[in-house]
């Protein structure tokens, strides 16, 4: 996944990039973080060749757009 992709995957699971990257020293219990099965598979796709990364990205965006 590249960098330029965190900030925006990041705001899609609501949790600051420090979070995303396992950098926090912050109390768990102060945010809630992204479901484990989300969390999973954001794992699974960022292991996914970057076209398949775009196109999950572009669906998580198109979800978002509409709520």
């Amino acid at each position: 996944m590249p960098v330029s992709a965190l900030p925006q995957l990041a705001n899609a699971l609501m949790i600051s990039i420090e979070e995303l990257l396992g950098e926090t020293t912050q109390n768990k219990n102060n945010k809630r973080g992204p479901a484990p099965k989300l969390q999973k598979q954001v794992e699974i796709i960022s292991q996914l060749p970057k076209t398949k990364q775009k196109l999950a990205t572009d669906l998580l965006d198109a979800i978002i757009q509409q709520s």
